[in-house]
Formats: structure tokens, sequence, C-alpha cells
């Protein structure tokens, strides 16, 4: 995720080609990077405003620097403007949405896990998704997250527990038995 000086600022066909090659990497990557953004979100609206503020950040420094690895850093890019957004909105008390238990055979299984990761912190979400669902090595998701891979396996072990707790135990038991 590195990035190289490359400062070509001629406006004119090379500045084009900036604009050229970022609209045609955008387009590439915008069905995973909403998909991504959806998992963190869970909510349609919230997702595509986080994918467009990625995106709009990705274009500065893409108009600067090349990207080594451009959907790599869009993704980390993505992960840390959820998570500086999520601390700025900080309103609702976390405790009242785990209020609530979920009753594993009245809704499919996908549903009950995307309500319960929805219901995570911040933090504890992007640790899940990008373990978990984007398949990120636990020093991947350090790198992404600014955290030691140590603290990435804590943090994993105790989501994972809280997801749990916000399934309940009676939802881990009839899951087994099916």
């Amino acid at each position: 995720m590195g990035v190289d000086n490359d400062d070509d600022q001629s406006g004119g066909a090379a500045g084009m080609s900036h604009v050229d090659d970022f609209t045609a990497f955008a387009r590439s990557q915008l069905p995973a990077l909403y998909r991504t953004a959806y998992l963190l979100t869970h909510d349609q609206y919230d997702a595509e405003d986080l994918v467009q503020e990625t995106l709009a950040k990705v274009f500065v420094v893409w108009r600067k620097k090349r990207l080594d690895n451009p959907a790599g850093y869009a993704y980390v890019a993505l992960t840390r403007t959820f998570i500086s957004g999520r601390r700025r909105r900080r309103t609702v008390d976390p405790g009242a949405a785990r209020a609530g238990s979920f009753d594993a055979g009245s809704v499919p299984l996908q549903v009950d896990l995307m309500t319960a990761i929805a219901q995570l912190d911040a933090h504890d979400r992007a640790v899940l998704v990008l373990r978990y669902l984007m398949d990120y090595s636990v020093e991947q998701t350090a790198d992404a997250l600014r955290l030691s891979p140590g603290a990435v396996k804590t943090r994993t072990h105790r989501a994972a527990v809280r997801l749990r707790d916000v399934l309940g135990s009676g939802y881990a038991k009839e899951t087994r038995d099916a």
C-alpha cells in the first residue's frame, strides 16, 4: 500500500490520463467497495456515502502519487474512514442496541449475523469484516486498522465473544443441532 511520488501535475492530456485511469479503477472497484461498506455500515445510504468519501480521498492521493496497490489503499481508506466517522457520530447508546434477543428459528442465519454485526461497535465490526468476510490476514488487518498483530488477535477474540453475546446462547445451541 505504499506510494511513490509522481509529480506530474501538468494537466492537459497527462492530467486527463490520471482522471481516466482513476475512473476506470473506481468503476472496477465500486461493487467490492460497496459490498464492504455495506457490511461495515449495514445501511445502503451510509454505505454509498462511505464509498463516495473513500473514492474522493483516494482520488486526492491518486493525482499526487502513484499507488503501488490502489485497491489495497482504497480498502484501508474505506475502513479508516468508517471508523473515524463512527467516532464522530457516537450518539446512540451502544448498550441499547444490544437489549434485544434473537430467535434463531425465525429468520435465516445470514440476516441474524448481519443484524448482530451491525450492533457491534465500529472497531469490532471492522475487525470481523476484514478478518472473516474480506479474508485479510492478521498482518493486513493490523496495517489497515493501525494496530499491532497482537491487538488484532485480541480484538478479534473479544469481537467474536461480543457477537456470541449479541446472538445469545440459545442461538448457538440451535444452530449446532441443525
